[in-house]
């Protein structure tokens, strides 16, 4: 059997019929699976090649501030990612339980829309957090305390942090609190193009909650 026999069957077994795909992600990649509240859900990109974007997200300018454009990198440590790297983190971290991926948007923003597998901490919350909430916090993402007390961070989750676009601090702010409590920076990424990228490119976004007109 030819090469090229082999590995249309193996994309055909593992992706189902990419014939039709006209919008991949990737020239090999038509779409991923991952889970959001319990629910497979498939990222893919809008197939509708005349789509335009028509909410907020299509602004150019905002008021700055607080609306300015943020540095590329929030921290020398701190590793930054862009989509497919976060799909990537979604199917080798998130669906095996050492990744997380969160939003810092406030939790109306999460509400009305997020990317799909992430879960809502508002950048207040982590900003402003006592070392007894970061603590709470932290145990959540895999933090293990010590008998002395002492914060052992070898098994805590690896995250990636976004908020709404290169033109958001949000994230920054995120930042700022989690570092103050020393989460180790070799285990979180900064997704900087945020959510504005993610839509930008046609890709699947979760609703939590609809608002009713």
């Amino acid at each position: 059997m030819k090469k090229s026999i082999i590995v249309s069957l193996f994309i055909s077994l593992l992706y189902g019929d990419t014939e039709h795909v006209a919008v991949k992600i990737t020239d090999t990649t038509p779409y991923i699976y991952t889970i959001d509240s319990g629910k497979k859900i498939k990222i893919e990109r809008i197939q509708d090649t005349s789509n335009r974007l028509t909410d907020d997200y299509t602004k150019t300018s905002r008021p700055c501030p607080p609306f300015c454009i943020q540095p590329n990198k929030i921290n020398p440590n701190i590793k930054n990612i862009g989509e497919l790297e976060l799909l990537d983190f979604m199917k080798e971290k998130v669906a095996k339980n050492r990744g997380v991926i969160i939003d810092a948007r406030l939790k109306s923003w999460f509400e009305l829309e997020t990317i799909p597998s992430a879960i809502n901490i508002p950048f207040p919350v982590m900003q402003n957090a006592s070392r007894k909430k970061a603590e709470l916090i932290f145990r959540i993402l895999g933090m293990k305390v010590e008998k002395d007390g002492t914060w052992n961070f070898e098994n805590a989750k690896e995250l990636v942090i976004f908020c709404n676009g290169v033109w958001c601090g949000q994230t920054a702010h995120f930042m700022k609190g989690i570092l103050k409590y020393n989460y180790p920076t070799s285990k979180l990424n900064y997704y900087r193009a945020g959510f504005q990228g993610w839509k930008l490119l046609g890709l699947t976004t979760i609703v939590h909650k609809e608002i009713k007109k």
